[in-house]
Protein backbone atom coordinates (compact mmCIF):
# COMPACT_ATOMS: atom_id res chain seq x y z
CA UNK A 1 0.00 0.00 0.00
CA UNK A 2 1.56 3.83 -0.64
CA UNK A 3 0.32 6.09 1.15
CA UNK A 4 0.97 10.35 1.27
CA UNK A 5 0.10 11.93 4.29
CA UNK A 6 0.06 15.78 4.06
CA UNK A 7 0.73 17.24 7.38
CA UNK A 8 1.72 20.21 9.11
CA UNK A 9 3.84 19.30 11.75
CA UNK A 10 7.39 20.06 11.69
CA UNK A 11 8.88 17.89 14.18
CA UNK A 12 8.95 15.34 11.95
CA UNK A 13 12.09 16.94 10.65
CA UNK A 14 13.36 16.67 14.61
CA UNK A 15 15.73 13.22 14.57
CA UNK A 16 14.74 11.62 17.41
CA UNK A 17 11.45 13.05 18.17
CA UNK A 18 8.14 11.29 19.11
CA UNK A 19 6.48 12.50 15.68
CA UNK A 20 9.92 10.86 13.45
CA UNK A 21 9.15 7.69 15.40
CA UNK A 22 5.83 7.41 15.08
CA UNK A 23 5.82 7.95 11.11
CA UNK A 24 8.66 5.50 10.99
CA UNK A 25 6.06 3.04 12.69
CA UNK A 26 3.47 3.47 10.59
CA UNK A 27 5.91 2.91 7.24
CA UNK A 28 6.40 -0.31 8.60
CA UNK A 29 3.33 -1.15 7.66
CA UNK A 30 2.88 0.22 4.30
CA UNK A 31 4.51 -0.44 1.18
CA UNK A 32 5.73 3.60 0.78
CA UNK A 33 4.77 6.44 2.72
CA UNK A 34 5.10 9.71 1.39
CA UNK A 35 4.73 13.27 4.08
CA UNK A 36 4.48 16.45 2.71
CA UNK A 37 4.98 19.24 5.33
CA UNK A 38 4.14 22.71 5.63
CA UNK A 39 6.39 24.93 6.16
CA UNK A 40 7.91 28.58 5.25
CA UNK A 41 11.16 29.14 3.89
CA UNK A 42 11.39 32.51 5.95
CA UNK A 43 10.91 30.40 8.98
CA UNK A 44 13.78 28.14 8.27
CA UNK A 45 14.74 25.65 5.53
CA UNK A 46 13.81 22.30 5.74
CA UNK A 47 15.39 19.66 3.61
CA UNK A 48 13.86 16.38 1.68
CA UNK A 49 14.32 13.64 4.57
CA UNK A 50 14.67 9.84 3.86
CA UNK A 51 13.19 8.37 6.85
CA UNK A 52 14.71 4.64 6.10
CA UNK A 53 13.97 2.67 3.06
CA UNK A 54 10.31 3.60 2.29
CA UNK A 55 9.50 7.00 4.28
CA UNK A 56 9.94 9.81 2.26
CA UNK A 57 9.48 13.54 3.86
CA UNK A 58 9.18 16.31 1.38
CA UNK A 59 8.84 20.16 3.20
CA UNK A 60 6.82 22.75 1.01
CA UNK A 61 9.30 25.72 1.75
CA UNK A 62 6.55 28.28 1.14
CA UNK A 63 6.62 31.74 0.49
CA UNK A 64 4.04 32.44 3.27
CA UNK A 65 1.15 30.05 4.51
CA UNK A 66 -1.61 31.35 2.18
CA UNK A 67 1.19 29.05 -0.56
CA UNK A 68 0.81 26.31 1.55
CA UNK A 69 -2.18 24.29 -0.52
CA UNK A 70 -0.85 25.38 -4.18
CA UNK A 71 3.28 23.95 -3.08
CA UNK A 72 1.80 21.04 -1.24
CA UNK A 73 -0.40 19.99 -4.55
CA UNK A 74 2.73 20.46 -7.00
CA UNK A 75 4.44 18.08 -4.92
CA UNK A 76 1.42 15.91 -4.20
CA UNK A 77 0.87 15.65 -7.84
CA UNK A 78 4.08 14.67 -9.36
CA UNK A 79 4.29 11.06 -7.20
CA UNK A 80 2.51 9.23 -9.48
CA UNK A 81 1.13 6.11 -7.71
CA UNK A 82 -0.90 6.35 -4.69
CA UNK A 83 -3.55 3.95 -3.06
CA UNK A 84 -4.70 7.14 -0.53
CA UNK A 85 -4.36 10.64 0.30
CA UNK A 86 -4.45 11.16 4.06
CA UNK A 87 -4.86 14.65 5.77
CA UNK A 88 -3.83 15.49 9.28
CA UNK A 89 -6.86 17.85 9.28
CA UNK A 90 -10.06 19.04 6.68
CA UNK A 91 -8.49 22.71 6.37
CA UNK A 92 -5.35 23.52 4.66
CA UNK A 93 -3.90 20.29 4.67
CA UNK A 94 -7.60 18.23 3.78
CA UNK A 95 -8.36 20.94 1.04
CA UNK A 96 -4.46 20.03 -0.73
CA UNK A 97 -5.40 16.38 -0.20
CA UNK A 98 -8.64 16.68 -1.95
CA UNK A 99 -6.69 18.10 -4.88
CA UNK A 100 -4.33 15.52 -5.33
CA UNK A 101 -6.57 12.90 -4.62
CA UNK A 102 -8.95 14.02 -7.44
CA UNK A 103 -5.62 14.22 -9.80
CA UNK A 104 -4.11 11.16 -8.70
CA UNK A 105 -7.74 9.73 -8.71
CA UNK A 106 -7.13 7.66 -5.57
CA UNK A 107 -8.65 7.47 -2.38
CA UNK A 108 -9.24 10.36 0.48
CA UNK A 109 -9.18 10.06 4.14
CA UNK A 110 -9.78 12.99 5.74
CA UNK A 111 -8.91 13.00 10.08
CA UNK A 112 -10.64 15.65 12.44
CA UNK A 113 -8.85 16.52 15.82
CA UNK A 114 -10.62 19.40 16.90
CA UNK A 115 -14.26 20.19 17.23
CA UNK A 116 -14.41 23.04 14.58
CA UNK A 117 -18.03 22.71 14.90
CA UNK A 118 -18.25 24.33 18.30
CA UNK A 119 -19.61 27.89 17.92
CA UNK A 120 -16.32 29.00 19.67
CA UNK A 121 -14.29 28.10 17.08
CA UNK A 122 -15.15 30.64 14.25
CA UNK A 123 -15.28 33.31 17.25
CA UNK A 124 -12.00 33.45 17.08
CA UNK A 125 -10.52 34.40 13.93
CA UNK A 126 -12.32 35.13 10.38
CA UNK A 127 -9.35 32.55 9.17
CA UNK A 128 -11.75 29.90 10.86
CA UNK A 129 -14.45 30.66 9.43
CA UNK A 130 -13.27 30.21 5.99
CA UNK A 131 -11.48 26.71 7.70
CA UNK A 132 -15.44 25.29 8.76
CA UNK A 133 -16.50 26.62 5.32
CA UNK A 134 -13.38 24.40 3.61
CA UNK A 135 -14.31 21.49 5.93
CA UNK A 136 -18.03 21.32 5.43
CA UNK A 137 -17.42 20.82 1.63
CA UNK A 138 -14.44 18.36 2.17
CA UNK A 139 -15.68 16.33 4.42
CA UNK A 140 -18.78 14.96 2.83
CA UNK A 141 -16.31 14.40 -0.54
CA UNK A 142 -13.90 11.98 1.92
CA UNK A 143 -13.93 8.43 1.09
CA UNK A 144 -13.01 7.95 4.97
CA UNK A 145 -13.27 10.04 7.72
CA UNK A 146 -11.31 9.42 11.12
CA UNK A 147 -11.55 11.36 14.39
CA UNK A 148 -10.64 11.58 17.78
CA UNK A 149 -13.70 11.09 20.20
CA UNK A 150 -17.24 10.33 20.00
CA UNK A 151 -18.24 13.70 20.69
CA UNK A 152 -16.88 14.94 17.14
CA UNK A 153 -18.49 11.77 15.31
CA UNK A 154 -21.69 12.10 16.42
CA UNK A 155 -21.46 16.44 15.74
CA UNK A 156 -20.17 15.48 11.97
CA UNK A 157 -23.22 12.97 11.62
CA UNK A 158 -25.73 15.63 13.22
CA UNK A 159 -24.42 18.67 11.51
CA UNK A 160 -23.48 17.49 8.42
CA UNK A 161 -24.97 14.16 7.27
CA UNK A 162 -21.94 12.35 7.27
CA UNK A 163 -22.91 8.38 7.73
CA UNK A 164 -21.80 6.95 10.65
CA UNK A 165 -20.52 4.01 8.67
CA UNK A 166 -18.14 6.40 6.98
CA UNK A 167 -16.62 7.89 10.55
CA UNK A 168 -14.03 5.75 12.42
CA UNK A 169 -13.32 6.93 15.97
CA UNK A 170 -9.65 6.51 16.84
CA UNK A 171 -8.78 8.17 20.27
CA UNK A 172 -5.29 9.93 20.87
CA UNK A 173 -2.99 7.15 23.06
CA UNK A 174 -2.61 8.10 25.98
CA UNK A 175 -0.20 5.54 28.05
CA UNK A 176 -2.21 5.37 31.18
CA UNK A 177 -0.53 1.83 32.45
CA UNK A 178 3.22 4.11 32.53
CA UNK A 179 1.59 7.19 33.52
CA UNK A 180 0.12 5.31 36.95
CA UNK A 181 2.98 3.68 37.69
CA UNK A 182 5.22 6.06 37.38
CA UNK A 183 7.44 7.86 40.27
CA UNK A 184 6.94 11.09 41.63
CA UNK A 185 10.10 12.98 40.91
CA UNK A 186 8.30 16.36 41.60
CA UNK A 187 6.28 17.48 44.27
CA UNK A 188 4.08 20.54 43.78
CA UNK A 189 3.44 21.14 47.42
CA UNK A 190 7.21 21.05 48.42
CA UNK A 191 7.66 23.54 45.82
CA UNK A 192 5.10 26.05 47.31
CA UNK A 193 4.05 25.31 50.71
CA UNK A 194 2.41 28.12 51.04
CA UNK A 195 -0.44 26.71 49.47
CA UNK A 196 -2.82 24.72 51.55
CA UNK A 197 -4.71 22.77 48.37
CA UNK A 198 -3.10 23.31 44.89
CA UNK A 199 -5.29 23.11 41.60
CA UNK A 200 -3.74 22.60 38.18
CA UNK A 201 -4.11 23.44 34.76
CA UNK A 202 -1.60 22.10 31.90
CA UNK A 203 -2.89 23.66 28.85
CA UNK A 204 -1.62 25.62 25.94
CA UNK A 205 -1.86 29.55 26.64
CA UNK A 206 -4.23 30.29 23.53
CA UNK A 207 -8.35 31.61 23.47
CA UNK A 208 -9.82 28.68 22.81
CA UNK A 209 -8.44 27.34 26.66
CA UNK A 210 -10.09 29.83 28.12
CA UNK A 211 -7.91 29.87 31.10
CA UNK A 212 -9.43 33.70 31.79
CA UNK A 213 -12.57 32.04 33.08
CA UNK A 214 -10.26 29.94 35.41
CA UNK A 215 -8.72 33.14 36.51
CA UNK A 216 -12.07 34.98 36.86
CA UNK A 217 -13.57 31.86 39.15
CA UNK A 218 -10.56 31.20 41.07
CA UNK A 219 -10.68 34.85 42.35
CA UNK A 220 -13.95 34.12 43.71
CA UNK A 221 -12.23 30.73 45.52
CA UNK A 222 -9.14 32.46 47.02
CA UNK A 223 -12.02 34.97 48.82
CA UNK A 224 -12.79 31.95 50.97
CA UNK A 225 -9.75 30.07 50.54
CA UNK A 226 -7.01 32.03 50.56
CA UNK A 227 -3.94 29.60 50.55
CA UNK A 228 -5.32 27.69 47.36
CA UNK A 229 -2.57 28.21 44.68
CA UNK A 230 -3.20 27.87 40.86
CA UNK A 231 -0.16 25.97 38.88
CA UNK A 232 -0.82 26.84 35.29
CA UNK A 233 1.89 24.96 33.10
CA UNK A 234 2.19 25.85 29.63
CA UNK A 235 3.50 28.34 26.51
CA UNK A 236 1.36 30.39 24.48
CA UNK A 237 0.52 34.33 22.94
CA UNK A 238 -1.82 34.97 25.57
CA UNK A 239 1.20 34.57 28.52
CA UNK A 240 1.50 38.45 28.61
CA UNK A 241 -2.34 39.12 28.81
CA UNK A 242 -3.23 36.56 31.49
CA UNK A 243 -0.33 37.90 33.82
CA UNK A 244 -2.08 41.04 33.55
CA UNK A 245 -5.54 39.92 34.53
CA UNK A 246 -4.14 37.58 37.24
CA UNK A 247 -2.75 41.21 38.12
CA UNK A 248 -6.08 43.53 37.90
CA UNK A 249 -7.27 40.10 40.08
CA UNK A 250 -5.00 40.59 42.66
CA UNK A 251 -4.07 37.01 42.43
CA UNK A 252 0.02 37.44 41.83
CA UNK A 253 0.58 35.24 45.14
CA UNK A 254 -2.16 33.13 44.71
CA UNK A 255 -0.83 32.13 40.25
CA UNK A 256 2.24 30.29 39.56
CA UNK A 257 2.55 30.43 35.70
CA UNK A 258 5.15 27.38 35.09
CA UNK A 259 5.78 27.58 31.38
CA UNK A 260 5.95 24.43 29.37
CA UNK A 261 7.00 21.44 31.40
CA UNK A 262 7.65 18.13 29.03
CA UNK A 263 6.92 15.64 31.88
CA UNK A 264 3.40 16.40 33.47
CA UNK A 265 2.84 13.24 35.57
CA UNK A 266 4.72 14.64 38.41
CA UNK A 267 2.27 17.68 38.92
CA UNK A 268 -0.56 15.56 38.03
CA UNK A 269 0.23 13.02 41.42
CA UNK A 270 0.94 15.84 43.23
CA UNK A 271 -1.68 18.50 42.32
CA UNK A 272 -5.17 18.34 44.64
CA UNK A 273 -7.16 19.11 41.80
CA UNK A 274 -7.24 19.38 37.80
CA UNK A 275 -8.95 22.28 36.15
CA UNK A 276 -10.01 22.38 32.46
CA UNK A 277 -12.52 25.43 31.18
CA UNK A 278 -11.54 25.08 27.27
CA UNK A 279 -14.28 25.86 25.32
CA UNK A 280 -13.99 23.28 22.75
CA UNK A 281 -11.48 20.31 22.65
CA UNK A 282 -11.50 17.37 20.16
CA UNK A 283 -10.21 14.60 22.99
CA UNK A 284 -8.47 16.47 25.97
CA UNK A 285 -5.59 14.28 26.36
CA UNK A 286 -4.68 16.18 29.56
CA UNK A 287 -7.96 14.95 31.17
CA UNK A 288 -6.84 11.02 30.63
CA UNK A 289 -3.72 11.74 31.83
CA UNK A 290 -5.10 13.27 34.94
CA UNK A 291 -7.34 10.50 35.42
CA UNK A 292 -4.76 8.17 35.31
CA UNK A 293 -3.27 9.32 38.22
CA UNK A 294 -6.39 9.64 40.46
CA UNK A 295 -6.08 13.10 40.49
CA UNK A 296 -9.67 14.94 40.97
CA UNK A 297 -11.08 16.74 37.96
CA UNK A 298 -13.16 19.72 37.25
CA UNK A 299 -13.75 19.91 33.34
CA UNK A 300 -16.14 22.33 30.74
CA UNK A 301 -18.16 19.49 28.72
CA UNK A 302 -15.70 19.36 26.12
CA UNK A 303 -13.76 16.57 24.19
CA UNK A 304 -13.68 13.65 25.63
CA UNK A 305 -16.65 14.41 28.61
CA UNK A 306 -19.50 12.17 27.67
CA UNK A 307 -17.58 9.03 27.67
CA UNK A 308 -14.13 7.99 29.45
CA UNK A 309 -14.53 10.93 31.63
CA UNK A 310 -17.85 11.94 32.89
CA UNK A 311 -20.19 12.80 35.56
CA UNK A 312 -19.18 9.64 37.72
CA UNK A 313 -15.72 10.51 38.18
CA UNK A 314 -15.51 14.12 37.56
CA UNK A 315 -17.34 17.72 38.11
CA UNK A 316 -18.57 18.85 34.83
CA UNK A 317 -19.78 22.42 33.91
CA UNK A 318 -21.40 23.62 30.82
CA UNK A 319 -18.46 25.23 28.58
CA UNK A 320 -18.34 29.19 30.15
CA UNK A 321 -19.91 28.28 33.26
CA UNK A 322 -17.92 30.20 35.82
CA UNK A 323 -20.42 30.20 38.46
CA UNK A 324 -20.17 26.32 38.28
CA UNK A 325 -16.19 25.83 37.88
CA UNK A 326 -16.59 28.35 41.17
CA UNK A 327 -18.80 26.03 43.31
CA UNK A 328 -16.94 23.12 41.95
CA UNK A 329 -13.46 23.70 43.00
CA UNK A 330 -14.85 24.92 45.89
CA UNK A 331 -16.94 21.46 46.76
CA UNK A 332 -13.78 19.52 45.99
CA UNK A 333 -11.71 21.55 48.75
CA UNK A 334 -14.29 21.15 51.54
CA UNK A 335 -15.47 17.96 50.94
CA UNK A 336 -12.80 15.24 51.34
CA UNK A 337 -14.93 12.24 50.31
CA UNK A 338 -15.77 13.76 47.22
CA UNK A 339 -12.20 14.09 46.59
CA UNK A 340 -11.63 10.13 47.08
CA UNK A 341 -14.45 9.06 45.25
CA UNK A 342 -13.24 10.95 42.26
CA UNK A 343 -10.12 9.71 42.54
CA UNK A 344 -11.01 6.38 43.03
CA UNK A 345 -13.66 6.63 40.09
CA UNK A 346 -11.11 8.12 37.74
CA UNK A 347 -8.64 5.42 38.57
CA UNK A 348 -11.33 3.18 37.41
CA UNK A 349 -12.18 4.61 34.34
CA UNK A 350 -8.97 4.28 32.68
CA UNK A 351 -7.94 0.99 33.60
CA UNK A 352 -10.24 0.19 30.31
CA UNK A 353 -9.18 2.37 27.58
CA UNK A 354 -10.23 1.53 24.14
CA UNK A 355 -6.81 1.20 22.82
CA UNK A 356 -3.81 -0.07 25.61
CA UNK A 357 -0.68 0.13 24.14
CA UNK A 358 1.12 2.24 20.94
CA UNK A 359 1.43 -1.08 19.03
CA UNK A 360 -2.24 -1.48 18.80
CA UNK A 361 -2.80 2.35 18.18
CA UNK A 362 -0.20 1.90 15.15
CA UNK A 363 -1.95 -1.05 14.02
CA UNK A 364 -5.40 0.37 13.80
CA UNK A 365 -3.75 3.64 12.37
CA UNK A 366 -2.52 1.73 9.60
CA UNK A 367 -5.41 -0.49 9.30
CA UNK A 368 -8.29 2.61 9.04
CA UNK A 369 -5.81 3.32 5.60
CA UNK A 370 -6.63 0.25 4.41
CA UNK A 371 -10.03 -0.28 4.99
CA UNK A 372 -10.60 3.11 3.29
CA UNK A 373 -8.57 2.38 0.31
Amino acid sequence: MKVLMISSDRKIFESGSPVERRMIEYGALVEKLHIIVFTQAGEARFENKNLGRNISVYPTNSKNKWHYVRDAVRIGKALGNIDLVTAQDPFEAGLSAWRIARKLKTKLQLQVHTDFLSPFFTRESFLNVLRVRVARFLLPRASCVRVVSERIKNSLAVSLGLPVTKITVLPIFTDTKRIRNASVQFDLHREYPQFDFIVLMASRLTPEKNIALALRAFQKVVKKYPKTGLVVVGEGRQMHTLGLLATSLNLQGNIIFGGWQADLISYYKTADLFLLTSNYEGYGMTLIEAAATGCPIVSTDVGVVGTVINAENALVCAVGDEICITQSIRRVIENKGLRERLRTSALAATQHMPVRSNEQYIEKYVQGWQNCS
